[in-house]
């Protein structure tokens, strides 16, 4: 019994030893270590409730109905500012972690893309977004005549939806899985799940570069705030977005050609965060690799019209390193773009080539963004001054660490050229006044990684450089992401008064057409507004303001003399006017301010029209030609 009862001793002894030998290193105890590692646990923690408890407090309290100059931006309650600056704090903590626990910064990632994007589908009671229910209205035609025509003409450029119908099939398969009436039941949610199904493959294109999690997070979080641009929507942009992102992803780590890394294989030429090259592929591996990928490229190509143009233009930059020197690649995907351009798509294709002429190398007109002049309101005005300084920030970021961590840029050269790739696409169409957000879009995967390598330091690196850039990012990290927060609300929210419209009024506009005999020609200021696609294929419209200024002021002398010479002769037609409109075209610079207004009232006292319904949400007229 004595015996048993000494054994725990030499254990005992052991620990004290221990104890006191950490105390003479410096080093702190078990004990403390373990009271340490508590608390970091709990740190890295606590912030994600209080996060969530502050948004969801502050949605409640959110003033959607009464959006006014600044979007949402002054009907956010505080506690919803605080709930993002929390989520903010939280993932910095869980950086120091990202090694160890990277899950934790991934659910900060999955939090904030959840704080900064689920509030409409949380709270409105209509669809966000006019162009979503336009998409919706697709749909809805596709359901409906289980076909598509896609060379019958439609009105407003409806025709290249039955084009490039992938997509709407695809949701017309949801809708029918779902057992709802139509997609309008979820579309809010769209850049929610989208933003969810795209954290993986970013992690994939990342994890090619770099070892290091702290970079790969912080990445993934920029990428996050930096996408404003708003193609994420229930649109064919979005989803085929995906699909760029998830074929470059497999590209770069399964199509290395064998013997191309050369000096990368050496680990002491590299940043102390870049990854090992991927392991090489023989011919048969990348053929076998290139039929994996085919299906996805022709789900791009059956999607959208100018993802593949962008897929084509990275795949032709990938070729410029001997790592990703795939021609095949790249053959099969332009023959696939191609084929589908000549068949399915050939109306749109041919229309887009006789174009051309007056668009090649208009580098000035084809990176102009929208169609008219200058944002007009507080609201545009903060909205446009935000994506510059955001696109300013991100490339002065991303041209530091190229300058800075030139190691990192020679082993991750292919994501810099990736982001590279669709700036000439400057010199080619200005795709509707909407070419310059398209080449933020697919340019932002690999300039928000280089972005990040200016604010996280390599980990393994050593000397008094090193520790200087350390104390310098440990305050640029935090100012950093504040300051792209920051930027993304005006960014995404500033114009929500455009996005958002009351059920009644889109009641309104459906009551308009329910009027309105099939074949009548529908009169709007602008596409821009909830139901304006309403059975799109019995109707013909006008959207009369969608021109260069001159032509709106010259509208603005006289507006019923004006539409009713583009009616044509023995046509029914109706205007429909709403408060989206308004916000629209005196946001977005169709009108000047007060130009809507003077419109309405002329429209109103003029005997060529006559007011058929009207209410706080609009104005619905019918043309009345003289006898």
């Amino acid at each position: 019994m004595q015996q048993q009862q000494r054994a725990p001793a030499p254990a005992v002894d052991a620990a004290a030893g221990d104890a006191a030998a950490g105390a003479r290193s410096g080093a702190p105890p078990p004990a403390a270590r373990s009271r340490g590692r508590s608390w970091r646990t709990v740190l890295g923690f606590l912030p994600l409730p209080l996060a969530a408890a502050l948004w969801v407090y502050a949605l409640p309290r959110t003033g959607f109905r009464d959006i006014g100059d600044h979007g949402l931006l002054d009907r956010f309650p505080p506690a919803y500012y605080a709930a993002l600056l929390t989520l903010t704090a939280g993932f910095l903590v869980s950086l120091r972690r990202a090694g160890t626990a990277p899950g934790w910064p991934a659910a900060y990632c999955l939090a904030m893309l959840a704080a900064l994007k689920a509030p409409p589908a949380v709270l409105y009671d209509s669809v966000r977004y006019a162009w979503a229910a336009k998409h919706d209205e697709v749909i809805t035609r596709l359901l409906t005549e289980g076909t598509v025509h896609p060379y019958t003409e439609l009105s407003g450029g409806m025709s290249a939806y039955d084009q490039w119908p992938g997509f709407f099939s695809l949701n017309a398969a949801l809708v029918r899985a779902f057992g709802v009436d139509t997609a309008a039941s979820y579309v809010n949610w769209a850049p929610v799940v989208l933003g969810v199904l795209t954290l993986p493959v970013l992690l994939l294109v990342y994890r090619t570069f770099t070892d290091d999690w702290r970079l790969v997070w912080t990445a993934v979080w920029i990428f996050q705030l930096a996408n404003w641009v708003g193609q994420d929507y229930l649109s064919p942009q979005g989803f085929s977005y995906l699909l760029y992102l998830t074929v470059l992803a497999v590209v770069l780590r399964h199509f290395v050609r064998p013997g191309s890394a050369g000096p990368l294989r050496d680990r002491s030429r590299l940043d102390p965060a870049a990854a090992a090259v991927p392991p090489p592929t023989g011919t048969r591996q990348r053929a076998v690799g290139v039929l994996v990928v085919a299906p996805l490229v022709v789900a791009v190509n059956a999607s959208h019209q100018l993802t593949p143009v962008m897929l084509c233009a990275t795949l032709l930059a990938l070729c410029l390193t001997r790592r990703y020197r795939n021609a095949g690649l790249l053959v099969v995907t332009g023959l696939i773009m191609v084929a589908w351009d000549l068949t399915m798509g050939r109306p749109l294709f041919l229309q887009t080539l006789g174009t051309l002429r007056d668009s090649a190398g208009d580098l000035l007109g084809n990176s102009r963004a929208g169609y008219a002049g200058e944002p007009t309101g507080p609201g545009p005005e903060l909205v446009g001054a935000a994506n510059v300084l955001m696109v300013l920030t991100l490339a002065a970021l991303a041209g530091t660490a190229v300058v800075l961590r030139r190691r990192l840029v020679r082993s991750a050269l292919p994501l810099l050229l990736a982001a590279a790739a669709p700036v000439p696409l400057f010199a080619v169409n200005d795709y509707g006044g909407e070419m310059l957000f398209r080449v933020y879009l697919f340019g932002l995967p690999g300039t928000a990684f280089f972005a990040a390598a200016a604010l996280v330091p390599a980990a393994g690196a050593t000397g008094r450089p090193v520790r200087l850039a350390r104390r310098a990012t440990a305050v640029a990290l935090p100012v950093a992401l504040t300051a792209l927060l920051a930027g993304f609300l005006p960014s995404y929210y500033g114009k929500e008064g455009m996005h958002y419209a009351p059920p009644a009024e889109t009641a309104l506009v459906r009551r308009a057409y329910d009027r309105a005999p099939e074949g009548s020609l529908i009169l709007a200021t602008t596409g821009s507004f909830p139901g304006a696609y309403i059975r799109y294929d019995a109707y013909e419209r006008w959207f009369f303001t969608e021109q260069d200024v001159p032509g709106n002021l010259e509208m603005l002398r006289d507006p019923a003399a004006y539409l009713a010479r583009g009616i044509p002769e023995g046509r029914r037609a109706y205007v429909i006017l709403t408060r989206t409109q308004e916000e629209a075209v005196t946001g977005e610079g169709y009108l000047p301010p007060g130009g809507y207004d003077r419109m309405v009232a002329a429209l109103r006292r003029s005997p060529l029209f006559r007011v058929v319904e009207e209410n706080e949400h609009g104005t619905v007229l019918e043309h009345r030609p003289p006898r």
